[in-house]
């Protein structure tokens, strides 16, 4: 049963890998077999990730990748098409927080958001399926949205509103893709520590939200191992436009 998920032969492109979930999402599939190729802006933090694949007993690549710039991603394809082959695991991770109330927040702030969260996930996947397309090849595409996609907090309003439409934009991405062999799915994590909740967790409010967690803690990342390996690997054949839920049962909290 483990082969089911062993990812030998597979190239991925890991977007927004130089810290956080999508560092944790590129160890996790060069674990698993796979040639990664990271992405992201910040170079030495991302060195940092390929290296720590390599040490590993990994193959990895770092390449520089900003998401909203389409010279950039197709950069990116290119280098990792040179040192792999054609990309055909994609992890849509790169993005950004953004706080502001709707009334007082200004329109570079709302468009930072949702270029950032949004439209690149559609300008990368494009991309990819692109390539796919040429090569012949099938694939799968996992975007990461998040649980504030259906629940939401005040001042988080662009971010909730780009992951909506990342959720939506799977369904619509399965609906034209699905006849090449491409599937496309989503994991929407609960609260995990990462470099965007640093320190949160520790303070009043972080403590209190906890609470309201049925499991009474945020996630660890490794519980996000799974999830992203069965949507990565042959295992998922059959699931396409599915969005996996991983946060400790947050959204089933009591209203």
């Amino acid at each position: 049963m483990d082969q089911t998920f062993q990812l030998n032969g597979k190239t991925a492109l890991v977007t927004g890998a130089s810290s956080g979930l999508g560092r944790h999402f590129a160890q996790t599939l060069g674990a698993a077999g796979a040639n990664v190729v990271v992405g992201a802006r910040r170079a030495d933090k991302l060195a940092d990730t390929a290296e720590s694949i390599r040490s590993a007993g990994g193959n990895a690549l770092a390449v520089s990748l900003d998401v909203t710039d389409n010279d950039s991603i197709q950069n990116a394809f290119a280098a990792a098409e040179e040192a792999f082959g054609t990309v055909d695991v994609l992890v849509n991770n790169a993005g950004v927080s953004g706080v502001g109330q709707l009334d007082e927040i200004g329109t570079d702030d709302w468009d930072y958001v949702l270029d950032s969260n949004l439209k690149s996930v559609w300008m990368v996947s494009a991309e990819a399926v692109k390539r796919l397309n040429a090569a012949g090849q099938g694939g799968s595409i996992i975007n990461i949205a998040s649980i504030l996609a259906t629940g939401t907090n005040p001042g988080l309003g662009p971010y909730a509103a780009s992951k909506a439409g990342v959720l939506h934009l799977t369904r619509a991405m399965t609906q034209e893709w699905a006849g090449r062999g491409i599937r496309v799915n989503a994991i929407s994590p609960g609260y995990f520590p990462t470099e965007m909740t640093d320190g949160y967790f520790d303070t009043p409010d972080g403590l209190a939200m906890q609470a309201r967690i049925p499991t009474g803690r945020v996630g660890r990342l490794d519980e996000l191992s799974g999830p992203l390996l069965l949507l990565a690997s042959d295992a998922s054949g059959y699931m396409n436009g599915s969005e996996l839920v991983v946060d400790g049962g947050h959204l089933c909290r009591m209203l």
